[in-house]
């Protein structure tokens, strides 16, 4: 599978946990979104190595949801997807942000 078939699965599990359309993968700057949300990006890799090569290479991925309820239940979704780890809250704005990293 490549690497946009495997970014294109990612994106629809995310679509299917929030419940909603409001998934933005590397959003510029000019796209306003509609809250809650997730966004998600690119933030570096993970490779593997075996007799001095890279045999598998997996993608890492920044995955934070914004929301306005601090207690949303969507954040615990996020942290049950493999190979995911919560790195941070922070309110801004009056959002809400939960990062996480993702490594799908």
């Amino acid at each position: 599978m490549g690497r946009l078939q495997k970014r294109l699965l990612l994106h629809e599990k995310l679509v299917s946990i929030l419940g909603s359309s409001n998934v933005y993968f590397q959003p510029p700057a000019n796209v306003q979104m509609k809250f809650p949300c997730i966004i998600y990006k690119r933030n570096g890799d993970n490779p593997q190595y075996a007799d001095n090569g890279p045999y598998r290479n997996t993608q890492r991925y920044q995955v934070t949801h914004v929301d306005t309820d601090p207690d949303s239940g969507v954040p615990d979704k996020i942290a049950q997807l493999p190979l995911c780890s919560n790195d941070r809250f922070y309110e801004a704005d009056n959002l809400n942000h939960d990062v996480y990293s993702l490594f799908f």
